[in-house]
């Protein structure tokens, strides 16, 4: 089964819903503005792509922060910003089984289908 990480909110996250609903591809949703985002999480995700890929830094909630959050960003701190504000996380994100799929491209749809 494939979990599936965003916000219900997101077009991007709703299209990759309603593709996998069409695919019959099995699948939870976890909304985590709603659900919450644990540091675990957040860190299997950086680990498998780096944290420069997993955070939006064209995000609202980016550039609502602070200065001093964004400067000397590193792994540590970035995992913990997406923590405090899991908007800040580029989505969808997929989990299958031992892999990490972020966004919802060409490239993502085959690896899923």
């Amino acid at each position: 089964m494939i979990t599936v990480y965003g916000i219900k909110t997101c077009d991007t996250v709703r299209k990759a819903l309603k593709w996998l609903d069409a695919q019959g591809v099995e699948h939870a949703f976890h909304d985590f503005r709603a659900d919450g985002l644990d540091a675990t999480t957040v860190q299997r995700w950086v680990d498998a792509k780096g944290w420069e890929s997993v955070l939006n830094k064209r995000s609202t909630t980016w550039k609502q922060l602070s200065a001093a959050d964004k400067d000397g960003l590193d792994a540590p701190r970035a995992v913990a910003l997406m923590v405090a504000h899991p908007t800040l996380v580029k989505r969808p994100v997929f989990e299958l089984e031992n892999t990490i799929l972020q966004g919802f491209s060409d490239d993502v749809r085959r690896q899923i289908s």
